[in-house]
């Protein structure tokens, strides 16, 4: 058994060919479509049809983490981690129908500009800032870091090689054709990674000798998605409570993944793009863990369970196949990075250089600072990344601990300020500046075990248990302190629906009826 992938010509000119074909794709569609304002950069003229959406969110939620990732998560607790993206599918239902609606109806291009419209300054200058520097550092940095070092690893080359060479790709075509260019080479990505995926499983299960023998073969409990409520790593009631706080921050509230259904050409657009990703999430785990329990059968001594799709790509694979595989872990980097850049690029032009310090410039001016800053941001990000790839692995945990902590005062917010009218500016400012440094404040405690390790629940519950705290702490503020007008008045969810072109919408709800069903059904085969 090997852990290495030993690349052969013919696989290292695949790669290259297959990343030219990316970038030529991404130049060609900036040159097609001429990038004049921002909003051509940043949302692509708002001209994204469904199908570009939908592929365009699910090439940003694959990334080489995730491909990687899943293997190993899967090689040592089977489909458990399926409750991930089975569950996603009633966040992207209330982004569609609840989010999408309001989104469109205020005519907002950032997170920012939402709460500004909802509670006011105070909670615009926070979003702003936070989204920046989330994105930076979350988005960009730990996602180039930690694919980068995969990448490195694949190809046998140090770290700043991976980083500059991602870095550079990424951001030839999104300073150039901005969203609208990433979007559509997203679809390109989708089909490549996915039939990767694909390709290592069906070679695996032949290897095995078939379905059956995959079942037989692997411990009963890896097909129970459903762990005991002591389980150490996925309790149920854990992933139950508290995977809907980072649902609704990640699908609902996070730039990445909302611009990219801000740039659909209409809400209707919009709405079908998100039911397509949600579709795609019920085949997830059938291709991106399933693999990890095949390794498992094949190789059931492996010293890092992380290493699990990568040995299947070693031992497995045929030459040529080996450089697709390979290619399509490359192109998540980059497409993770550009997504990643065109977002802080898209908060910094349009919240702080517009209304800041240029509250009168154009849209082409702003459209060259936006670039500049993909330029910049990029340059900074993949030096962070450099830096941060000599320092302890504990930062990987550190940025998860960041992210799963930072969700619980935006996931109120926005969720109270969009379904509770009576929500005030008072206490969504108090939830944010104070409900941020408390929630980090708890995290850090608990991922460095203080006081001890038993004196707190699992992660997700304590996320659950932030959560409630903060909902019922803005209900009491918003209650006690009245106000006649909470920022500029935010429209009913009828309103917003009844100002959007008219449409059969029966056609949609039809189709997050079938999903809802067919959810169903896995999860009572899994359970």
């Amino acid at each position: 058994m090997r852990e290495e992938v030993a690349l052969s010509g013919i696989d290292a000119g695949i790669i290259v060919l297959y990343l030219a074909i990316l970038v030529g794709v991404g130049l060609y569609f900036s040159r097609k479509r001429r990038i004049e304002t921002a909003s051509d950069l940043f949302l692509g003229g708002r001209s994204l049809k469904w199908y570009n959406v939908g592929l365009s969110i699910f090439s940003s939620n694959v990334s080489p983490v995730m491909l990687v990732g899943y293997g190993g998560m899967a090689y040592t607790t089977g489909m458990v981690a399926a409750n991930f993206d089975w569950l996603a599918w009633w966040f992207l239902l209330l982004l569609a129908m609840v989010f999408v609606p309001h989104y469109f109806a205020t005519k907002v291009s950032t997170m920012p500009e939402f709460l500004l419209r909802r509670y006011g300054q105070r909670s615009f200058t926070f979003l702003t800032y936070y989204s920046m520097i989330s994105t930076l550092i979350v988005s960009v940095s730990f996602v180039l870091l930690t694919g980068g070092l995969v990448i490195a690893q694949l190809l046998d080359v140090p770290f700043w090689v991976a980083a500059v060479g991602a870095t550079v790709l990424a951001t030839s075509f999104t300073a150039t054709g901005g969203l609208g260019a990433i979007a559509r080479t997203g679809v390109l990505q989708s089909v490549v990674v996915t039939a990767a995926a694909l390709m290592v499983g069906v070679i695996a299960v032949d290897r095995i000798g078939g379905i059956g023998e995959v079942i037989s073969r692997s411990p009963r409990e890896f097909w129970t998605i459903f762990r005991p409520s002591d389980d150490p790593v996925y309790p149920w009631h854990a992933v139950l409570l508290g995977y809907p706080v980072v649902g609704i921050w990640y699908w609902c509230t996070d730039q990445t993944i909302v611009q990219q259904t801000l740039a659909a050409k209409d809400i209707r657009h919009g709405q079908y793009g998100t039911m397509l990703m949600a579709a795609l999430k019920a085949l997830v785990p059938f291709i991106f863990l399933l693999p990890g329990i095949y390794c498992y059968i094949l190789f059931p001594n492996l010293s890092n369970p992380d290493h699990a799709y990568l040995v299947m790509t070693a031992n497995l694979l045929p030459v040529g196949l080996v450089g697709i595989t390979l290619a399509a872990l490359i192109a998540a980097l980059i497409y993770d990075v550009a997504v990643g850049i065109n977002a802080f690029s898209m908060v910094f032009s349009l919240n702080v250089y517009s209304k800041i310090i240029e509250p009168n410039a154009s849209q082409r001016k702003l459209r060259t600072v936006g670039r500049l800053v993909i330029i910049g941001s990029s340059f900074v990000a993949m030096m962070m990344s450099i830096l941060l790839s000599n320092v302890d692995k504990g930062l990987f945990d550190l940025s998860q601990a960041v992210g799963t902590y930072l969700a619980p005062p935006l996931t109120t917010v926005f969720l109270m300020g969009v379904i509770w009218k009576k929500a005030t500016s008072r206490a969504a400012n108090l939830t944010l500046y104070l409900g941020s440094p408390l929630c980090l404040g708890v995290g850090m405690m608990q991922l460095t075990d203080f006081p001890h390790k038993a004196f707190w629940p699992h992660f997700m519950l304590l996320t659950f248990l932030l959560t409630t705290f903060l909902m019922v702490f803005m209900a009491i503020i918003s209650l006690l302190f009245p106000e006649e007008r909470t920022g500029s008045p935010l429209p009913t969810l009828a309103e917003t629906y009844a100002s959007q072109p008219h449409y059969d919408r029966r056609g949609i709800w039809l189709g997050w009826a079938c999903i809802g069903v067919v959810m169903g059904c896995l999860y009572f085969l899994f359970r």
